[in-house]
């Protein structure tokens, strides 16, 4: 940063808010005129030259402008972008839609993704809030067909396991509810370690029902997240750099195919558990080749130890991340006072 004068700062500033806006490249004359600067097209051109050959700026032809590069952009977002606070209305609006359904997980979770697509016009994806250690809360066992039943299993912290299961033998839905209540009973807040030690005078149904709950938690606990969910895909490949591409579409994939995305997320966001802030990948950092025309802004959510979740959005790298770092910033922290609020019995 040290390398760049004040008005190199300035200018690459101003490349970077206008190809955002525009997907073109800039050139000298226009800058001067769109910005009103005190300096001429001839100087602009030399400081657009300069910042071309630090790495800063490319010229995709010889008689077009100037656009970023990668490093442009990791400059900018590092040390330019200036944070956009986003209005009180705003934001006491969104507040007020989330405590309408606090106790909701998956609405408010469904909610914070709405919320992220349509601010930023990417594409975006929460994370249901998931526990460093599954911790039961509660459960139901819901008659189908025959021997056929639906256990639905309810963790501290809101994340819930369904899993259609096969009993030895038909049992009423009166049966079974007063099965679920009395292992919810039992079982109510303990880990899987916890279960595994617990000493239980069990039926041969209980038993089954107990073993299939252990089962469930077991993969839980495994997983470095949980549910995904998306919204704004059409966003990404609205873009004009996008239009009828294959690079979006590889993008795309990797959000919509959970092995990626687990990937992608115990890489970077995950990967500090203690980490705090927001987190900006550009052109997948040389490590995610799907992602090398894409920005992704990452942040976590909820209580280590409790339980947490990630939270962001995927757009081109000429992506408006003042606005976009705001509002993954301010959603963070909305929704790490619903995990802590869920949390509370």
């Amino acid at each position: 940063m040290n390398e760049l004068s004040e008005r190199q700062r300035l200018i690459l500033s101003l490349v970077i808010h206008e190809y955002i806006r525009t997907a073109m490249p800039v050139a000298s004359k226009h800058m001067v005129e769109q910005y009103n600067l005190d300096f001429s097209s001839a100087t602009v051109r030399n400081e657009l030259a300069e910042l071309t050959e630090k790495g800063y700026l490319r010229q995709p032809h010889l008689s077009a402008g100037r656009v970023p590069t990668e490093e442009g952009y990791r400059l900018f977002v590092g040390n330019l972008v200036q944070d956009i606070e986003l209005p009180e209305s705003m934001r006491r609006t969104i507040s007020h839609q989330f405590y309408q359904m606090r106790q909701d997980v998956e609405q408010w979770t469904r909610l914070a993704a709405s919320v992220l697509a349509h601010q930023s016009m990417g594409a975006s994806l929460v994370t249901v809030p998931h526990p460093d250690h599954a911790h039961f809360k509660h459960m139901e066992l819901i008659g189908s067909r025959g021997r056929q039943v639906l256990m639905v299993l309810v963790l501290m912290g809101g994340e819930i396991l369904q899993h259609l299961v096969m009993l030895a033998e038909p049992i009423s839905q009166e049966r079974l509810s007063e099965v679920a209540d009395m292992l919810t009973h039992l079982l109510k807040n303990k880990t899987v370690e916890q279960l595994k030690t617990v000493s239980l005078d069990l039926n041969a149904l209980e038993k089954e029902i107990f073993n299939m709950t252990l089962d469930e938690m077991q993969q839980a606990d495994s997983l470095v997240s949980g549910e995904v969910i998306l919204d704004g895909i059409t966003n990404v490949l609205a873009e004009p750099e996008f239009a009828g591409s294959e690079e979006a579409r590889r993008a795309l994939r990797v959000l919509e195919e959970k092995p990626l995305l687990q990937h992608l997320l115990s890489q970077t966001i995950l990967n500090n558990p203690t980490a705090s802030g927001v987190q900006v990948l550009i052109g997948g950092e040389g490590a995610w080749d799907s992602l090398s025309q894409c920005s992704v802004v990452l942040a976590r959510y909820g209580t280590p130890g409790l339980a947490t979740g990630t939270l962001g959005v995927l757009g081109p790298m000429r992506m408006p991340y003042g606005r976009t770092i705001s509002i993954v910033r301010f959603l963070s922290g909305l929704l790490s006072d619903l995990v802590n609020d869920t949390m509370v019995e």
